[in-house]
């Protein structure tokens, strides 16, 4: 269904139950699920976020000056992207991590020619350092970069079944949307992702499918095109 995706994790998601950190199961088991969909032959890029490690506008932080912590923040995503990185290499799975900071001992540098010729070779591309900026959020980084790297769409892993008309933790009774348009999540202020990146994708016609991480297979079904979470058109 989808030659060309790009994912975005939450630091969360690589936290596992414990909330914070790395859990070394849950990595494995996202990489696993990672290997078996570029094995299909799709290209992978990933963006990762670092609330497991720092979350810039977290309590602790809130002393803090907003650039700072947002820095502090675009760190740990290279935490986490180093993370998976290694764990997709001991699958056999080629892989490269790409900063939007520079730190050449570590990562490369984010260009956009260089991301697609990876994708080109079969390499899963981490794209880390949110764009590089502070007050930008890395829900908004993953739009840019499916745009620039003309993914054909950008999946939102998330702990519950897809969009729901309120917080389904909370309500008992929220209804899901199968298929709902980035006007309606704007009008509605539904908080999927942050505004700037709705804004974005909704501006440039990216479709977006939010589903749940903790479903074991569930990535590969929504690349097989089965109707899994919820689509966001324009």
């Amino acid at each position: 269904m989808y030659k060309r995706i790009v994912l975005k994790l939450s630091g969360e998601a690589l936290a596992g139950a414990r909330g914070f950190g790395l859990d070394a199961e849950k990595v494995a088991a996202i990489t696993a699920e990672l290997a078996e969909v570029h094995a299909l032959g799709v290209e992978v890029g990933v963006v990762v976020g670092g609330g497991n490690i720092f979350r810039g506008v977290a309590e602790q932080a809130q002393q803090m000056d907003r650039v700072s912590a947002d820095n502090m923040g675009m760190l740990a995503t290279v935490i986490n992207a180093i993370a998976l990185q290694d764990a997709l290499e001991q699958r056999g799975v080629k892989c490269r991590v790409m900063s939007a900071v520079f730190m050449n001992q570590l990562a490369e540098p984010y260009i956009r020619r260089r991301a697609e010729r990876h994708l080109e070779k079969g390499r899963v591309v981490i794209f880390a350092a949110g764009i590089g900026n502070p007050f930008f959020s890395t829900d908004t980084a993953a739009s840019l970069r499916a745009m620039e790297i003309k993914a054909d769409v950008l999946l939102k892993a998330t702990k519950v079944e897809g969009i729901y008309d309120a917080d389904p933790v909370l309500v008992k009774d929220a209804v899901k949307y199968d298929q709902i348009t980035y006007m309606e999540i704007l009008r509605q202020g539904l908080k999927i992702m942050d505004l700037t990146a709705v804004s974005l994708c909704k501006d440039n016609n990216l479709p977006l499918i939010v589903f749940n991480m903790n479903q074991p297979g569930n990535i590969r079904r929504v690349v097989m095109g089965e109707k899994v979470g919820s689509l966001v058109t324009a």
